[in-house]
């Protein structure tokens, strides 16, 4: 599908929009952006404004049309949010394959053009290119090339691979039609309890702020963003590493974040370097500041997303920032899904009705409502001159500015017939492959099985035998058969399930269960064995490695990558990104927004 043309006398092309046979400013792709922006507002009634600061989650269709059947149950349909809620941001979750996305954008896109002004639409994504599903903050790669977690792009520390990451994903999320990227996350791991460690880059503030921005340059270009470039939201503000007792505020018993330390500027320091380097968009964090004062004033203990002192105190005026605030999703309503509730995320308010919570979000200096169904309560705070048109046209005036950098006004369409042939393509493939391997972490031992030979007699409970095959060991079928045993594990968590989302959080606990050690000793004894641990948090692996000839740390990685870093030397050259544990009782002693503050761990970071 492409974009219909109309010429202009003096020969411009351009897309007649408002179908009135007239290149009007905000259609002339050689006038600058924000000429183009402030036509456009001076054109839009209150409605179409208050739809543009509401970003909602919809259903794609299993075939990409948009009658079709959802892959998962949306809320309200397409045409609900573009044709009668003029909501023009559109968050996915699961995608078809990459023929029938593709289709899909491009019916959205011209479902938008038929409207009355015909604004585009920005489709948005959280991650989508390792190995962790999680509704409420990834998702699997599927059809796209898989890369290792953010943690083990923490581990290669290396700008260039981020870079590259950073460019494949970006085309990848571009053929799609995806302009909007819900992330890097920049909050620093100093609690190792945390759930959302895995989509960090590690303890270190330096290297998250250096991974940071080379993660931006891939996705949004070096030159600022273009018709080929995908529009980066940079999480949590200021720093959503330092949660009590490492929960997380998804949930009400985590909301709330601690400076023990007084490491609030450590935490932030990712955050003030990307900001200087230019994002396009910015996203709160749920968390609660507990005891915080800066420069001397005290910070009021109320959610990041309701926060004027952080948002438009600290974020706006003293750090400059001059793009998009969007609030991370679900601040004003609860959520449903899969049949679970989930409160809204209005940690500090929670007594306020949902108007005044919008007007909270809106005075602190919020542009867009993520996760939000309904523009009406914008339209009913400036009907009722509680919010002055003017506080709204500066937030629109943000969020058209990306749309209009984008190029979407000029052709949001994608070649649907190439979205197969660039999405998860052989070369994008091979290289999250490569990364993947590089990633693995050879822990110091003073033993050790690898690499291992060409030949090498392998039993594993986990990977098949035809890839131990492929690799060119030889599949053992039982441990006393084997020269080694190859055993993958997980970090152990707690299960929870009492609301929306919960199961999917890893939290609690980092120590294996007695039944995970009597295991592993069983198999030490029958060979020796390669203990290869996937670290989304840091486990506690001290049980573990008296029973280990060598232990492995990935972090996202292929049955097959784990076997080629295990066989070929020096393949694997990751470093640990965070401290790993000796003892939940050195964790609890820790000070949660400090790094590596837990003492004598069993492995530092960096090794």
């Amino acid at each position: 599908m492409t974009a219909t043309y109309s010429t202009n006398p003096d020969g411009t092309r351009y897309r007649d929009l408002n179908g009135n046979g007239t290149m009007d400013p905000y259609e002339n792709p050689d006038l600058p952006v924000a000429d183009r922006v402030r036509d456009l507002l001076s054109r839009m009634t209150l409605a179409e404004k208050a739809g543009l600061m509401i970003h909602s989650i919809v259903s794609v269709t299993v075939d990409g049309h948009l009658d079709g059947e959802p892959i998962a149950g949306g809320r309200l349909s397409v045409e609900e949010f573009v044709q009668n809620r003029s909501v023009t941001h559109l968050n996915v979750h699961r995608i078809p394959d990459p023929l029938a996305m593709a289709r899909w954008s491009n019916q959205v896109q011209r479902l938008a053009e038929n409207t009355r002004l015909g604004i585009p639409v920005t489709i948005s994504t959280d991650p989508r290119h390792s190995f962790t599903e999680n509704w409420g903050a990834s998702f699997s790669s599927e059809h796209l090339s898989a890369w290792p977690e953010p943690i083990g792009l923490g581990a290669l520390a290396d700008e260039d691979a981020v870079r590259e990451f950073a460019d494949i994903a970006r085309q990848e999320y571009v053929a799609l039609g995806i302009r909007s990227a819900l992330h890097p996350t920049l909050d620093v791991a100093t609690e190792p309890r945390w759930a959302r460690q895995y989509s960090t880059f590690g303890q270190s503030a330096d290297l998250a702020a250096r991974l940071g921005i080379a993660y931006v340059d891939g996705f949004e270009g070096a030159g600022g963003l273009s018709s080929t470039s995908v529009a980066c939201m940079a999480k949590h503000f200021p720093g959503g590493g330092p949660q009590r007792d490492g929960e997380d505020p998804h949930f009400q018993y985590g909301k709330e974040q601690d400076y023990p330390g007084g490491m609030f500027e450590y935490h932030l320091e990712p955050f003030t370097r990307v900001l200087a380097r230019g994002v396009s968009a910015v996203m709160p964090s749920y968390g609660v500041p507990v005891g915080l004062e800066l420069d001397g004033e005290r910070i009021e203990e109320v959610g990041f997303g309701f926060n004027r002192q952080i948002l438009t105190g600290l974020l706006r005026e003293k750090l400059g920032f001059q793009g998009v605030v969007c609030s991370d999703w679900g601040l004003i309503t609860e959520s449903r899904i899969q049949g679970k509730q989930l409160p809204p995320r209005c940690w500090g308010v929670e007594d306020l009705s949902e108007l005044d919570r919008v007007t909270r979000a809106l005075d602190a200096g919020v542009d867009q409502l993520g996760g939000e169904d309904d523009p009406s309560w914008i339209i009913e705070l400036v009907e009722s001159g509680r919010i002055p048109v003017e506080r709204i046209d500066a937030s629109v005036s943000r969020l058209l500015t990306v749309k209009f950098q984008l190029g979407l006004f000029d052709d949001p369409y994608v070649d649907e017939q190439a979205a197969p042939d660039v999405v998860g393509s052989t070369e994008f493939r091979a290289a999250g492959h490569r990364a993947q391997v590089a990633s693995a972490t050879i822990l110091p031992h003073e033993r050790t099985a690898l690499p291992l030979e060409k030949g090498t007699r392998v039993f594993s409970p986990e990977v098949p035998a035809a890839v131990i095959e492929a690799a060119g060991l030889v599949a053992a079928e039982a441990p006393g058969a084997a020269d080694v045993v190859v055993t993958r594990i997980a970090a152990p968590y707690e299960p929870r399930d009492g609301f929306a989302l919960e199961a999917a959080f890893h939290a609690g606990t980092l120590e294996f269960d007695q039944d995970t050690v009597d295991r592993l000793q069983e198999l030490a004894e029958a060979a020796p064995v390669v203990l290869v641990v996937h670290l989304e948090r840091p486990a506690i692996l001290t049980p573990l490695v008296p029973h280990a000839s060598t232990v492995v740390a990935v972090y996202g990685s292929s049955d097959e990558a784990v076997l080629e870093a295990l066989t070929r030397p020096g393949a694997a050259r990751g470093t640990l990104p965070f401290d790993v544990p000796r003892s939940t009782d050195s964790i609890v002693a820790s000070r949660v927004d400090v790094p590596g503050d837990a003492t004598d761990p069993l492995f530092r970071a960096g090794v």
